[in-house]
């Protein structure tokens, strides 16, 4: 029962995904987000371009409710737009400039088009970037791919997975359709494989020294001489008895 429940939570982000990117089209929308809150589930769609989304005076988004509640059967969804601070690393916006660049001027210079995207992503300041670009659109007889990358891009694990953003757009032109895939890693990542080394000659130790009243001092001898005290009492106790015990060893014998 658990494992149907987020199969179809996961296919019905699918299909909120794909109603998103094909109701608010090409190069408004990003990515969204589902947060579930005792009040209802609370959608956040990211954007380069919120002023779009919102529409006249909030009347997408009054659209877009009707459409969760009917469709999708969500209680009380409430939408948030949120804007990309830099578009220049989010993996699906730079994935649709590069549809709308080969669109409006060709698939002709599509390594002028990719090299320059890239070097885009590298200077907002990600780690790593990689862009295919692929299909019988290209230049060519045969349909091949190309791949512009740069920097430090985990391909496996978790670190791809969880870590590095992923974009997928696709051109329609004249002589066919081509994908173009995109994968950022965010600055500021924290990779598990990553060591920081201390070096010793720039380590310094602190030595502080513990003052102690005069009082302190007063109690800590007493304690010290009552340790004495005790451990005499204790000598004495011993040798008393072992004298005791050899006085009566000697009146049996």
């Amino acid at each position: 029962m658990i494992e149907r429940k987020f199969v179809s939570e996961k296919m019905r982000e699918y299909l909120v995904n794909e109603y998103l990117y094909k109701e608010l089209g090409p190069g408004k929308y990003s990515s969204f987000e589902i947060k579930r809150t005792p009040l209802g589930e609370r959608i956040i769609i990211y954007t380069a371009r919120p002023g779009l989304i919102v529409g006249k005076g909030g009347e997408n988004i009054r659209d877009l409710t009707k459409v969760f509640k009917t469709k999708f059967k969500m209680e009380n969804p409430q939408i948030e737009v949120a804007e990309i601070s830099n578009p220049n690393i989010d993996a699906q916006t730079m994935a649709e400039q590069i549809v709308t660049t080969l669109e409006r001027f060709g698939p002709k210079r599509f390594k002028s088009v990719g090299y320059k995207t890239l070097q885009r992503i590298i200077d907002a300041g990600a780690m790593g970037a990689e862009i295919a670009i692929g299909g019988r659109g290209l230049p060519g007889a045969r349909a091949k791919t190309w791949k512009f990358y740069a920097g430090y891009l985990k391909k496996s694990g978790d670190v791809s997975m969880s870590k590095v953003a992923y974009g997928l757009a696709t051109a329609n032109l004249k002589s066919g359709s081509i994908g173009i895939k995109v994968r950022i890693l965010p600055p500021h990542t924290i990779l598990p494989d990553k060591l920081t080394l201390i070096d010793q000659a720039k380590m310094t130790i602190h030595v502080e020294e513990v003052k102690t009243s005069e009082t302190e001092e007063e109690n800590i001898e007493k304690e010290e001489e009552k340790v004495k005290t005790k451990k005499k009492t204790v000598k004495k106790k011993t040798i008393k008895k072992t004298k005791d015990e050899q006085a009566k060893n000697e009146d049996q014998e």
